[in-house]
C-alpha cells in the first residue's frame, strides 16, 4: 500500500493550494483529481475578477488555474489527474480508481477540497414537463466555455447570484437575448461588482419577487410561465433555455459514513467550498494555503 503524509482530494483552487503549502513545508503530499487537468471550476470560467486581492491582477478563471497549476506541477508534490476517490475509512486509507484500476493509499492527514454541488432543476420543484434546455448555470458555462457549443439563443436565468449574472452577462456579449433574469428576493444578490459589470451594461431586464412556477415545451423548452410574489399575476416568458442559478452546497459526501457523532475524525479536514460557500477564490486561496501550511508542520514524516 502507498504512503502519504497529506491526501488532499480535488484539484480546484483550494486543493492546489493546500497541497502547494503543505509541500513547500515539507511534506509528502498527494493530489488527487478526477478530471483531466487541475482547475476544477476555474477551468470553465472565461471572465476576469479573479485574483484581484490575492495576486493584486485581474485574472480569468482558467488564468488563475493555470497560474497555481504551474506552481503546483515544479512542487514537490505528487499530482494524478484521472483518479477518483471512491471511499475514505477511519483507518486513514482512502480507496481511489484511478486509469489502471483500484488502488489503496495510506495517509497520516486527508485535505478534502471536493468543491461544491449546484441546487439542480429538479430539486427546486418547479411543476411541468423537463424538456430538453433546462440547465444549471455551472452545467451552461461547461458546455459554452469548455465544449464550445450553445447553450441556448433566449434564455430566462432563474436566480440572481453571482454565476447567474456571470452567465447572463456571457450571454449577452455574444449577441443573445436575455429575456429576463428572476429573482425571488427583494433586491439582486451577488457581489456589487457583478451587478453592476454583469447587468447594469447590458440593460438585461430584471424581475424581483418574482418566482417561475410551470416549464412549458415537450421536446424543448419554449416557455417558463412565471408569478409576481406581491400581485399574484402570472405570465408567461417565451424563450428557449432556463438556465437555474439557484445556489451552492458544499460536496462532503466521502464525509458521510465518517461523521457517526456529528464530527469529523481529526485527521480529516474540510477546505474552501467544501467547508462552506466562499464569494471570491481569492479568500479560498489563502484560507486553504495556511491550511496546507498548519498541516505541513503537523504531519510527520514516516
Amino acid at each position: 500500500m502507498e504512503y502519504t503524509d497529506i491526501l488532499v482530494i480535488g484539484g480546484g483552487a483550494a486543493g492546489m493550494a493546500a497541497a502547494l503549502a503543505a509541500s513547500e513545508a515539507g511534506r509528502r503530499v498527494l493530489l488527487c483529481e478526477k478530471e483531466d487537468r487541475p482547475g476544477g471550476i476555474l477551468n470553465r470560467c472565461t471572465h476576469r475578477g479573479f485574483g484581484r486581492a490575492f495576486l493584486g491582477r485581474d485574472l480569468t478563471g482558467q488564468e488563475y488555474a493555470g497560474f497555481f497549476a504551474e506552481r503546483l506541477y515544479k512542487s514537490a508534490a505528487e499530482v494524478r489527474t484521472g483518479v477518483t476517490v471512491l471511499s475514505l475509512s477511519q483507518d486513514r486509507t482512502a480507496l481511489l480508481s484511478g486509469r489502471k484500476g483500484l488502488f489503496r493509499i495510506k495517509f497520516r492527514f486527508c485535505i478534502l477540497a471536493a468543491g461544491c454541488l449546484e441546487k439542480t432543476p429538479g430539486s427546486l420543484g418547479i411543476p411541468g414537463t423537463r424538456p430538453a434546455g433546462v440547465l444549471t448555470a455551472g452545467t451552461a458555462q461547461l458546455l459554452e466555455n469548455t465544449d464550445g457549443l450553445i447553450a441556448g439563443y433566449r434564455p430566462v436565468i432563474l436566480g440572481s447570484g453571482d454565476v447567474g449574472l456571470i452567465m447572463a452577462r456571457q450571454f449577452a456579449e455574444s449577441g443573445r437575448e436575455v429575456v429576463a433574469l428572476i429573482e425571488q428576493k427583494d433586491q439582486v444578490g451577488g457581489l456589487l461588482r457583478n451587478r453592476r459589470e454583469c447587468l447594469e451594461p447590458y440593460r438585461i431586464p430584471v424581475l424581483l419577487h418574482t418566482a417561475a412556477v410551470e416549464i412549458l415545451g415537450r421536446d424543448r423548452i419554449t416557455g417558463v410561465r412565471i408569478r409576481d410574489l406581491e400581485t399574484g399575476f402570472t405570465r408567461i416568458l417565451h424563450c428557449d433555455t432556463l438556465i437555474t442559478a439557484a445556489g451552492l452546497i458544499p460536496d462532503r459526501t466521502l464525509c458521510r459514513d465518517l461523521m457517526p457523532a456529528g464530527r469529523l475524525p481529526d485527521w480529516l479536514r474540510l477546505c474552501g467550498n467544501c467547508e462552506s460557500i466562499h464569494d471570491i477564490v481569492d479568500s479560498v486561496t489563502r484560507e486553504a494555503m495556511a491550511l496546507g501550511a498548519s498541516l505541513g508542520q503537523e504531519a510527520p514524516r514516516k
